[in-house]
Parts: C-alpha cells; structure tokens; sequence
C-alpha cells in the first residue's frame, strides 16, 4: 500500500523535463472544480457536513479506475512538516493545508492525479504532466471527471454551468496553469509587458506557488482567471495561443543574448555554476535564482553535462520540507541553508 514517505523516494512525472518546449514551459497543470449536489460549499459547512462530504467523495474516489494504486489522506492526520512537502511537490495548495477538518487528499502513484477534497470547492481534481502538454492533461483530466461524475452527482445550472464556491471558476470550473521559466523576458525588462498583455487576455501571472505567492527564479505560473462563459476549448486554445506566443518572445530573446550580449550572458550562466559548486550555505530564494540562470544555460548550450530533469528535480528537492524529510529532523533556516548547499554540490558532482 501506498505511503506519504513513498514520494520522497521518487520523482515527481512533471519534474522530468521532457515533453514539447520543455526547456520553458516546465509543467502543464488543468484542474477542475466540482461541488456535490444538495451540500452546503466547504467555507458555508460546518465540521458535521464536512465529514459527510469528505467519507462520500473518499468513498466514491477509492472506486476510480484512475486511482487503483493512490494515497489516500485525511489532513488532520497528517503533520504540519509532511503538509508542507505536499505543498511543495505542487500536490495541494497552502489554502488546503490550513483549517484542516473534514480536508482530504488523493494522489495517485506517478504524481500526475491529485484531488483535494474539501478545499474551497468539495472537490478540486488536477492533472500535472511535464512540458507543454495540453492535450493530453486535458484529455486525462476529462476522463478523470467523467469517471468521478458516474458516482457523485455535480452541482450543475443549466445557466450557469458547474457551481463554485468562487464566481471565477462558474462554468467549466477549468483552471489551466502554465509553469514557466522566462529568464530572458525577465533580464530584458519585457516581463512587464507580459504581465500587461495578457491581464487584457483574461489571464493572470502568480508565483512558483501560484495564487497568493510571488515571482522567483523568473519561473512563473501563467493561468486563465475566468471560466464563465467560455468553453473547455475556448479557454485550452486561449490560454495555447498565448503561451505560443510568449515561448517564441523567450526563445527569440534569448537567441539575442547570446549573440548580441554573449559575454555578459555566459559571465553571469557561469557565475551562477560556480557558486552552486562551491557555496557552503545557499538559501532556498537564492538556490532559485541560481537555478533559473544555468536552466537557461544549459537550454543555450552553454553549459553541457547536466541535465534539465537535474535542475528540476533541484528546484524542489532542496525545498525547506524535503531537506527535512530527506535528513529525519527538524531543522531552522541556517541548518538548511547548510543542509541544502552541501546536497547541491552532491548533485552537481553526479552530473
């Protein structure tokens, strides 16, 4: 049977780098928002009715074809530390990991399917698959929903489309998530322009932990902010074109760079190596910003030998939570800046 510590063990299927434009878009996430017909939505329930939901959905959901071999969680059993970890690996929000009764989580074993149940909707299904991959996620999480739906019975308005708890996800309740690293746009100063642009679009940009979380690393999420009135279709092919576009801006930028400002561009890919390779204490902000660099060096052929699964599997494995898990101990933020500096050189010296 499936255990929490399992995951640790194991790369998480969006950390691998592979997939279409990989070397930008790291992750393609679509998640859909359902409610169950005749419950009071999470923030309107009390503990009684949200222990009600919760055994009714984890019931139904431990019958899913898609979720044979998953985790089943109830978070109230679960440690601050270890929801922390869950958080980082991009399983559930920082929202469900707070108030925790009658909240549950299901992840499957390949870390693509995870379901939060009880968070600000009853049910918030996500598919996350590596590069740019909207298709297929969409095709899984369809499936995923349609095989959900055969045993709970949605809220549905025939005006309105599926019923959330926030007026934003109304409709469709798709929210579709672009994981993207924009180092050139960020150094050229055109990410404002971005941010501009595609606030006209419907769409919004938000940190390396979505909703409620900033900018790092020149890695960002890119997501629609409206689902009312639109169709599943509308909103992927939207949301496609746009990513296109700022994927081409990124490739075309840093093609600029390495021609037009190559010295700078290599000092500054190179400097950030070589402190990853000899610093003795990075913190997790900085350990960032130094990846974001020699990700765009190695996609420049600037740097050979390492790998961009490398890179990413650094991204989250040197989090605060997993350095944790990974030693067995509590640890503050000087022990883990120590912690993660002396592992960094360890991955690096494996190449």
């Amino acid at each position: 049977m499936m255990q929490l510590d399992d995951l640790l063990a194991k790369n998480s299927e969006w950390l691998k780098g592979e997939g279409p434009r990989s070397n930008i878009v790291i992750s393609t996430r679509l998640r859909i928002a359902r409610n169950i017909d005749g419950f009071s939505f999470p923030h309107w329930a009390d503990n009684k009715v949200k222990e009600e939901i919760f055994e009714k959905i984890f019931s139904a959901l431990r019958e899913n074809i898609f979720l044979k071999e998953s985790l089943f969680l109830r978070l109230k059993d679960v440690p601050a530390m270890d929801r922390d970890f869950l958080v980082e690996r991009h399983l559930m929000s920082k929202e469900h990991a707070k108030d925790l009764e009658g909240k549950g989580l299901v992840v499957d074993s390949r870390e693509i399917i995870s379901i939060m149940v009880n968070e600000e909707d009853h049910l918030r299904s996500q598919v996350i698959m590596s590069g740019f991959n909207l298709a297929e996620t969409w095709r899984m999480v369809d499936s995923l929903d349609t095989e959900i739906g055969k045993k709970l019975k949605y809220a549905y308005s025939s005006r309105f489309g599926y019923l959330t708890s926030c007026p934003t996800n109304t409709g469709t309740g798709l929210r579709a998530s672009l994981m993207m690293h924009l180092p050139a746009l960020e150094m050229t100063g055109q990410i404002e322009n971005v941010y501009e642009a595609i606030s006209k679009l419907g769409l919004t940009i938000r940190g390396f932990y979505g909703e409620g979380s900033e900018a790092e690393g020149n890695f960002y999420q890119i997501s629609n902010q409206v689902s009312l009135g639109h169709s599943e279709i509308d909103i992927l092919n939207g949301i496609e074109k746009v990513i296109n576009k700022i994927i081409d801006r990124e490739e075309e930028t840093r093609r600029y760079l390495l021609d037009k400002k190559k010295r700078e561009t290599t000092d500054g890919i190179f400097r950030s190596f070589g402190t990853l390779k000899n610093a003795r204490i990075i913190t997790s902000r900085e350990l960032v910003k130094l990846l974001s660099s020699v990700r765009m060096g190695i996609d420049l052929k600037v740097i050979d030998g390492l790998r961009l699964q490398t890179v990413n599997e650094m991204l989250l494995f040197m989090q605060p939570a997993h350095l944790q898990k990974k030693h067995n101990v509590k640890l503050d933020s000087s022990e883990r800046d120590i912690k993660r500096a002396d592992l960094v050189r360890e991955k690096l010296g494996e190449k």
